[in-house]
């Protein structure tokens, strides 16, 4: 009974249902559902066929192709829980952004007052620098090592040393051992390492100012240096043998520096190839009030002056003998025409290295392999790295200014960048080590690397040689880089504002360059340089010269002396495989 009855049940049911379902109101609730399917399904396909789609901030990914009609909905929630995540790891994402900058801030902060404490660092006065680390909240213990700067004194005391005879030796103390290794403890107690050290210095070790070797510079270089030095340092300067070439350097009004230096270059070969030791006197660009002292005046006020004290003093000694001058045991500039001085003859007691000098300078896309001057470019070369081979105190302070305007920001962040923790307040600076005092001593102040130097000389160099406009110099500056292209410093020395108004638009290059008043138009160099006054008028030349001599590479115009010698200075300093672009011949090629 109990089946038919439910069967008879499920009838009935069935029944009832249709005649529900075959009334109107039912059938319209039917095809409403049936028309909500539809454009469900139709909504999804736009979906999918048009991607992402942004709506009120909200992301929609597109459903991937090939889904079962199944999976869609489960997709379609997916997507828009996916957006609120989303949505929450942009808002995550800009707290991060915002706490970096916050960081970025407290960054510069810490690199703004490092930068100050190094300024203090480079500022004479000692009252003046202890009032400052007081306004700043710092003491001078808790300022790390500044890269880019040098110890001008140590560094200077470190080259007096080297530029004197050793105690009963014939030769000054130069040894193979680098920075200052000779002064460590365990050294002067080694009886081997003091061996050594006699053996070096007995023997005439190579010049100190010398970098790399013979194949990184100009034939002979370590050796022609060592001679110089020794001729122009004799043991015993009172000795009647000795004799001396006595000259103030040039002064004429239309003279720069550059052919100052040129005419001095001549006179150190009339002194070498007469047997006599050169000893400058009056220099007119030292004399202004940034040179203290004996140094007022002089050459020593930049550079080691070219022979000993008492060489110095024994030659003004004999310019007050009117035997010594018939004699013939002393001389002037005056006793030699310009003809000698300018294009004398080179000395040969080292044979004619010229000779062997590598292509390595480009004009026009092309090397030179001779010219008709080879052996002045080399005896050049050769003079002016002796005359500068020593920096004084006075000089390194202005490089120390210089490099400290130009990179010491960014130097003070990668110092910052260093830091595990946050300087000064959670950074200890220690002492220092045996390996930073005699090891790190002779490493070179960093510079951004690699750092191309550029000299852009135009104004009434037009009248000496053809001018060309920065856009060429440029174009050289974008072969180096098409070879080089990490290469993005410039160091650029130039007197016209014109050329440093034009380097602003290279928007990926980092141009530095020094903070002087520019010629504007095209007044003469005498006119400009007298505008400047006379310490600034030589000051930043001088700085100029020192960056391009060290500057990974050089792009000049060899018709102009300045370029010239700055050649000649990094080919006697490690540079000659650096090469030499020119952007126009020297008048004499």
């Amino acid at each position: 009974m109990e089946p038919l009855n439910q069967k008879s049940l499920e009838r009935a049911v069935s029944q009832k249902a249709l005649q529900m379902g075959s009334s109107f109101p039912c059938q319209i609730c039917v095809v409403g559902f049936l028309c909500g399917v539809c454009l469900t399904s139709l909504f999804l396909a736009a979906l999918t066929s048009l991607g992402t789609f942004e709506y009120g901030g909200l992301s929609f990914s597109s459903i991937s192709e090939g889904s079962s009609a199944g999976n869609s909905s489960s997709e379609f929630i997916n997507v828009v829980t996916g957006t609120n995540c989303s949505s929450k790891r942009q808002i995550r994402t800009a707290k991060k952004v915002d706490s970096l900058r916050s960081e970025e801030m407290i960054s510069d902060e810490r690199v703004t007052l490092l930068y100050s404490a190094w300024s203090a660092l480079l500022n004479e006065s000692d009252s003046g620098e202890r009032d400052l680390f007081q306004r700043l909240g710092v003491s001078r213990s808790s300022i790390p090592n500044a890269p880019h700067l040098e110890n001008c004194k140590l560094k200077a005391q470190v080259n007096e040393r080297l530029d004197k005879h050793a105690e009963n030796e014939k030769y000054p103390p130069w040894t193979s051992w680098k920075g200052l290794l000779d002064r460590y403890p365990a050294a002067a107690t080694n009886e081997q390492s003091r061996y050594f050290r006699h053996q070096d210095i007995s023997e005439g070790a190579y010049a100190p100012w010398i970098t790399g070797s013979d194949e990184e510079n100009y034939p002979l270089t370590r050796k022609v240096q060592r001679d110089i030095w020794m001729h122009q340092h004799p043991l015993n300067c009172s000795d009647p043998s000795v004799k001396f070439l006595v000259a103030d350097w040039e002064r004429l009004p239309g003279f720069g520096i550059g052919a100052q230096i040129a005419g001095m270059c001549g006179l150190l070969a009339i002194a070498i190839n007469e047997n006599r030791v050169l000893v400058t006197n009056y220099y007119n660009r030292a004399d202004h009030d940034g040179c203290k002292g004996s140094s007022r005046s002089s050459w020593s006020c930049y550079f080691f002056p070219e022979t000993s004290i008492q060489c110095r003093n024994r030659a003004f000694e004999l310019m007050g003998s009117e035997e010594a001058w018939k004699k013939g045991t002393i001389t002037a500039k005056e006793s030699y025409n310009s003809k000698q001085i300018w294009v004398g003859p080179t000395p040969k007691i080292w044979g004619d290295p010229w000779s062997h000098l590598q292509p390595t300078t480009e004009i026009n896309g092309s090397l030179v392999a001779y010219h008709r001057k080879m052996d002045r470019r080399w005896w050049r070369a050769q003079a002016v790295r002796y005359l500068m081979r020593f920096q004084t105190e006075y000089t390194c302070g202005l490089l120390n200014v210089a490099r400290h305007a130009a990179f010491g920001r960014e130097s003070a962040h990668m110092v910052i960048r260093s830091f595990d923790g946050k300087w000064p307040k959670d950074v200890t600076i220690d002492p220092r080590s045996d390996i930073e005092e005699f090891v790190w001593s002779s490493h070179k102040p960093w510079m951004p690397q690699p750092l191309l130097s550029m000299h852009v000389r135009m104004g009434d160099k037009a009248c000496e040689m053809k001018v060309v406009e920065f856009e060429e110099y440029m174009g050289l500056a974008g072969r180096i880089r098409k070879r080089f292209p990490q290469l993005k410093s410039v160091w650029l020395s130039t007197e016209m504002q014109e050329v440093i108004d034009k380097s602003k638009s290279y928007r990926h290059w980092d141009f530095y360059y020094t903070n002087v008043t520019r010629q504007v138009g095209n007044s003469t160099m005498a006119a400009y340089e007298t505008s400047l006054g006379r310490e600034t008028s030589t000051n930043y030349p001088i700085v100029n010269f020192l960056m391009a001599s060290e500057a990974d590479f050089f792009i000049g115009a060899l018709g102009s002396t300045w370029c010239f010698l700055i050649d000649g200075m990094r080919n006697t300093g490690g540079k000659v495989m650096a090469g030499y672009l020119s952007v126009n011949k020297d008048r004499f090629w």
